[in-house]
């Protein structure tokens, strides 16, 4: 994955953040 693709990776996940569609994991475990 390059560091733009990564970039928009994180910019997409805040903005679901934002609208509540997920949360924070406080799952030790990562998605796989």
């Amino acid at each position: 994955m390059s560091a733009s693709e990564l970039k928009e990776l994180k910019k997409q996940l805040e903005e679901l953040l934002e609208k509540k569609f997920i949360r924070p994991s406080v799952s030790p475990w990562g998605a796989p």
